[in-house]
């Protein structure tokens, strides 16, 4: 199977579709083609419709649409949050996603994005690491161990040349988990007992913990000069990991200011709390990191052009392989105009 045979089948991403074609392509060669792909497009950032995302949210969860456009492909994702779903054996964090033709509407990508998310937030964090974190910074600590943990830290390695990452949860078990699977992985693996061990020595602090709470994972004495954090855990309204008194001392940068501003770790700061957008550092039009002895913080809550240049790079990457399938999702009658006879034909 190469591209769709016929106009009105597209090609479709399974989860298990997705998992082989980690496996065939490699998850460093991966996290270093997103990252790219990423990156290219923050540099053509002003191109993009931008909107917060449209979220519903709960007490349990928020679910959310995260739409973009170029102008050439239109893109979304849907994608819950619900920090409960692992007490009761599921994930908390499912999503999937469609590209579409500008020109004629048209799907031409539907793939889920579960796994795909964790790999394009990964590429993400390292991706602004490498043009906010220390240079030649080598260690981080990875404070929160669930389902991202293991992509940030191969993210790290492969894109910034990581080489100790140094954990601490709340929960042992999820410490164990990822210690285990990142046994061969090239890191040296320290599993800690409390945040203030695991930040000892880390030039990178990455906070990613999903209870839905107005948290104080990283205090401000934790804090010293010349660190990068890469806070990635707050993503929705009353939902954050830091001390106010760090984001003070702090240059932060972040990916959309009208989101960040509500969803971020910014959202504890005034309104005219001074940030800088990404996508100007990475154009060099706004200064990233100085010196060796600021601190940079990311406020990560994840935008759609993210999720658009991972959709552009499972539609690039699956051509001319086995890697999809092909569903009927698209209405094609002979006569455009004769949808009604299409239907009955099939009675036939």
């Amino acid at each position: 199977m190469t591209q769709p045979s016929d106009k009105a089948l597209v090609p479709f991403v399974s989860v298990d579709n997705m998992m082989r074609l980690i496996h065939h392509v490699g998850i460093d060669t991966v996290m270093k083609d997103l990252a790219t792909y990423i990156e290219e497009d923050f540099k053509r950032w002003e191109l993009f419709d931008k909107t917060p995302r449209v979220a519903s949210h709960s007490d349990v969860g928020v679910i959310e649409l995260m739409p973009t456009s170029d102008g050439e492909a239109y893109g979304f994702k849907y994608v819950n949050g619900h920090p409960k779903n692992t007490s009761e054996g599921l994930q908390t964090v499912t999503a999937f996603g469609l590209l579409a033709d500008v020109y004629t509407g048209y799907p031409v990508l539907l793939t889920e994005m579960t796994i795909l998310t964790a790999l394009r937030t990964a590429a993400t964090s390292a991706m602004v690491a490498k043009h906010l974190a220390p240079k030649g910074a080598t260690t981080m600590a990875m404070i929160g161990n669930g389902a991202q943990s293991e992509f940030q830290s191969l993210a790290m390695q492969a894109i910034c040349g990581l080489k100790s990452v140094r954990l601490y949860d709340v929960d042992p078990a999820a410490t164990a988990k990822c210690a285990a699977n990142l046994k061969n992985s090239g890191l040296d693996v320290v599993a800690c007992k409390t945040p203030e061990e695991a930040i000892e020595g880390a030039q990178i602090l990455t906070t990613c913990t999903a209870d839905k709470q107005c948290a104080t994972i990283l205090t401000d004495n934790m804090v010293g000069s010349g660190v990068h954090i890469n806070a990635i855990g707050g993503d929705c309204p009353g939902k954050t990991e830091l001390a106010p008194g760090i984001l003070t001392r702090s240059d932060v940068f972040v990916e959309f200011p009208p989101q960040t501003r509500v969803e971020g770790e910014i959202q504890q700061m005034p309104e005219d709390f001074e940030v800088t957008e990404l996508w100007q550092v990475i154009l060099g039009q706004k200064p990233g990191r100085r010196d060796d002895k600021q601190i940079t913080l990311f406020d990560s809550v994840g935008f759609a052009i993210e999720d658009f240049s991972a959709l552009r790079y499972i539609r690039d990457r699956i051509k001319d392989t086995d890697f999809f399938l092909e569903l009927d999702m698209l209405a094609d009658p002979d006569d455009p105009r004769d949808l009604f006879g299409m239907v009955q034909r099939a009675k036939g």
